[in-house]
């Protein structure tokens, strides 16, 4: 079946019904159940501003491989902007988007406009991302993480299906972002099951994300480092050696195009600077290391799990 796209939260709900009641009626549309039945259908959505590369194909995959029912939303959205400049430059690629997902085997595109998300102009109650949110990425962009998870709490509550399994699919690069939204499902009880899909990398290392094209050959090339510093701190992690994350400093101030913001090993449960064992001591346990920088016109991220 072709790929449905719908731009309206009643269409959406429509669509979705529709597609969930299917399965329930197809003779293989599910295992049965311990009591013969068959088994209750699964939704997976796929939360997106679009401009999709090979890392959000992999989390339509990812959703795919374990829900009947795929939907994939594509929404810049205003609120994760401070600069309206930004904001207007982020690519739009729907057409590219909609032959990438439909390879992926999505269902469901969701694409609505601003007005569709925030009739009523900018929301008047947004979802506070707290301490977290203030930090790394949040302390370089306030209000970025109120903005996120506002419309990942939107997303979540418009897409949620009736008498289904719900899971939804972020990737581990905005690691930052990934634990907020955990957070948030816990504190405020939704019913759906967050999964973290692996950070998804060119040839050369570079993590994929939408601004890359943005970036001249020089400024790749140089953009490099940022995932040579992570994986020179991941191979001493697994050879628990003392990270020395202090050490790698030389090699990203030798890149003159490479404006560093920030770089932690952190607790990857509390976010939390890991300083025991981490510099002169060998390495044990678990960490997460985190790097953001200026690369030209472009504001790039990159995370890395340490000794898991």
């Amino acid at each position: 079946m072709a790929i449905q796209v719908v731009t309206t939260i009643a269409e959406l709900a429509a669509a979705s019904a529709d597609l969930l009641a299917r399965k329930r009626t197809q003779p293989d549309g599910g295992q049965a159940g311990g009591d013969g039945m068959p088994a209750v259908p699964s939704l997976g959505l796929v939360p997106t501003m679009g401009a999709l590369h090979a890392g959000h194909a992999m989390l339509a995959r990812a959703a795919a491989a374990r829900n009947d029912v795929v939907v994939v939303s594509i929404f810049v959205n205003p609120l994760q902007f401070g600069d309206e400049t930004d904001l207007q430059r982020y690519p739009r690629t729907l057409e590219a988007d909609m032959a990438l997902l439909e390879a992926e085997g999505v269902d469901l595109v969701f694409a609505p406009s601003v007005a569709q998300m925030y009739p009523d102009g900018p929301p008047k109650v947004c979802i506070a991302s707290g301490p977290l949110g203030g930090k790394y990425e949040g302390a370089s962009r306030p209000g970025h993480f109120d903005g996120a998870l506002t419309v990942v709490a939107k997303l979540l509550h418009v897409c949620l299906p009736t008498a289904a399994e719900y899971r939804a699919y972020f990737g581990r690069k905005d690691a930052q972002q990934l634990a907020l939204i955990k957070q948030m499902v816990v504190d405020l009880n939704f019913p759906v099951e967050i999964v973290g899909v692996p950070v998804v990398r060119a040839d050369d290392g570079l993590a994929l994300s939408s601004r890359n094209r943005f970036l001249s050959a020089v400024e790749r090339d140089a953009a490099l480092v940022l995932s040579r510093v992570l994986q020179l701190l991941r191979d001493r992690a697994d050879r628990h050696e003392p990270l020395d994350p202090d050490s790698v400093m030389d090699m990203i101030d030798s890149q003159r195009l490479v404006v560093l913001d920030y770089f932690e090993v952190v607790d990857p449960d509390t976010f939390e600077p890991r300083a025991e064992n981490c510099r002169e001591t060998p390495f044990t346990g678990e960490a997460l290391a985190l790097i953001a920088a200026q690369v030209g016109p472009v504001r790039l991220i990159d995370s890395m799990p340490l000794g898991f």
